[in-house]
Formats: C-alpha cells, structure tokens, sequence
C-alpha cells in the first residue's frame, strides 16, 4: 500500500515538474517574442495605411519589408489629435496605442451615442497625413472601427485634403471570430472597394451625407455606396462606423477645421 502512494506521489512529482517547466518554457518565449509580434503588428498596419493612400497594392501580391518602410517614412506622417477640440497635439502618434487608451477611463469617454458599439473612446485619436515628394498633401487617413455581422472591424478611410472627396475605403483587420467569407468579409472584395472612390461625405450644407443603401437612386449618387449583398448588418455596421467616426465624439472637429485650412 506504501508503494502505491509513493509511485502516485513520485507520478504527482513529474506532472507538476514538467507543468511548471512547460508554463515557464511559454512565459519566456512570449516576453522574448512579444518585441517582434509587436513591430510585425506595426508594420502590417503601414502597409495598409499605404493601400488606403494609394502607395501600394496588397492585393497584387506579398509587399515587401523595406518597400512597406520606406514609403511609409518617405509620405506618411502620424499625428495626435485631441477629439473634443480638434487640435493636434504632441506625441508620438506612430506608437500610440489607441486601443490601450481606449480602455483605459482616464484616457478615454463612454460615449452618448455609440451606434457603431465602440464602448469607450480615446480622448486622442491619430490621424495620416500622406504627402507627395513635393511635400504637398495629397490624403488625409483617418481610422474608423465599427461591429459588424460577428466582429469589430477597423479600416482606414482615405479623403482628399478637401476632407469631403474619399480615395479608398480600406477594411484590414476584424477582431474576434471574423466577418462571414463571402458575407461580411466582402468587404475586402476590390470591387465594392472601388466603389467608395470619389464619392463625397458631405453635402452642399456641410451635413454627413454619405450612405450604405440598397436603395438604386441613393446608391448610384456622389453620396450613395451600394450595400453588400447578402450582408445587412455588416452594410449598417460600416455605415454606424462612418457616422460615428465622423460625428462629435469621434474626427468631426478636427474635420471641421481641416476643412477650414488647419492643415495648410
């Protein structure tokens, strides 16, 4: 019987032993790998800042470390705005983390009307400015997220230095199980991508007028974007994060006196 309990006991040992050697084995690897996931995360976000300005083409194959870096360095510039007034502010707008502050209740606000379910948001977003070899600005880029038909999706929307003409809208990243292939992830889809150049956010008045709609006579206007097909919450959810993101608690401010020179 003493055996027994040894042979369970010396069993227990081992179990346990090479448990805690396993779960220090992950610790370290993580601390160790956390840098480079953490500069990989960067980079794949610039390179789709620079799909949104037109700068490079993802869909065209596998872009390049040292392209992606260059370009990046070369026309983009980060900068720190304060949503309730509008204002850039100092920092650095490259390694901020928004997500970070974002949950964080000193730096961040619950909004009033959270139609794109955001939760909370960070006093200070980021915004792109893309510049062209002459120095002159040619895009402003602004992040926008919004949940969709299962996830939160984050894109980039790219307007004109008029901050009413769109380039692109570019969906790169969903988070939690992901968009539906075929439904929600058409999002993705070049074609409805297309779609979004040129048309415009505001009206005459200066009032957001952009739409997601099925609606043909809406759709086919300098206002209008056709719905995915198939795909009407993930539709009204990029709709919820246009008008969110571009509305007082999100870039209207900034937009605002962007629109009125603050950026010349």
């Amino acid at each position: 019987m003493a055996s027994n309990k040894e042979s369970i006991g010396k069993t227990l040992f081992v179990v346990v032993g090479l448990c805690f050697v396993c779960s220090m084995f992950v610790s370290t690897a993580a601390v160790l790998l956390k840098p480079t996931q953490q500069q990989n995360k960067l980079l794949d976000k610039q390179k789709y800042i620079l799909e949104a300005a037109g700068l490079v083409d993802t869909k065209a194959g596998k872009v390049e470390k040292d392209v992606i870096i260059e370009k990046y360095n070369k026309y983009v510039e980060a900068r720190l705005v304060d949503l309730k007034t509008g204002d850039f502010v100092e920092g650095d707008a490259d390694t901020f983390d928004v997500e970070k502050a974002a949950r964080t209740p000193a730096t961040s606000f619950k909004p009033e009307n959270d139609i794109a379910s955001v939760k909370r948001v960070a006093n200070q977003g980021v915004v792109y400015l893309v510049k062209d070899d002459s120095n002159e600005l040619q895009t402003v880029i602004i992040p926008v997220k919004g949940y969709g038909l299962w996830s939160t999706m984050f894109a980039f929307l790219a307007v004109e230095p008029d901050m009413n003409t769109i380039r692109s809208l570019v969906y790169y990243d969903f988070t939690g199980s992901g968009e539906t292939p075929g439904l929600g992830g058409e999002v993705q889809n070049p074609q409805w991508v297309a779609k979004w150049q040129g048309k415009k956010l505001y009206d005459d008045n200066g009032e957001l007028a952009i739409q997601v709609t099925k609606i043909p006579t809406i759709a086919s206007s300098v206002h209008g974007v056709d719905a995915l097909s198939g795909a009407t919450l993930t539709s009204n959810g990029v709709q919820y994060s246009l008008t969110f993101w571009l509305g007082e608690e999100g870039f209207a401010r900034f937009i605002e006196k962007a629109r009125n020179g603050g950026l010349s």
